[in-house]
């Protein structure tokens, strides 16, 4: 499902126009986005949970050259499904 098709989703599913079904997407999308640049935790019940997680620089090795390289540290985004998504998933 690509982002057009969940906009067409919601639109079906919460009686609201496909604009407005786009709008509060993009909303949702945009927040936890800030959030987590500040390096908040967003929990949604039956859903699951995103948090930052940090990875530590390493050493890493060019495949093309064997040559080893360092790779810097970042922070990247993380998800945690919830037991509800769990649950409806494997059913």
């Amino acid at each position: 499902m690509n982002k057009s098709e969940l906009i067409d989703q919601i639109a079906a599913s919460s009686d609201l126009s496909k604009a407005d079904s786009k709008k509060a997407l993009d909303a949702t999308i945009k927040a936890i986005k800030e959030a987590l640049a500040k390096g908040d935790k967003i929990q949604l019940v039956g859903f699951g949970t995103f948090a930052v997680n940090e990875r530590p620089a390493r050493e890493g090795i060019n495949p093309s050259t064997k040559e080893k390289i360092q790779i810097a540290a970042k922070k990247v985004a993380k998800f945690k499904a919830g037991a509800e998504l769990t649950e409806a998933i494997n059913k």
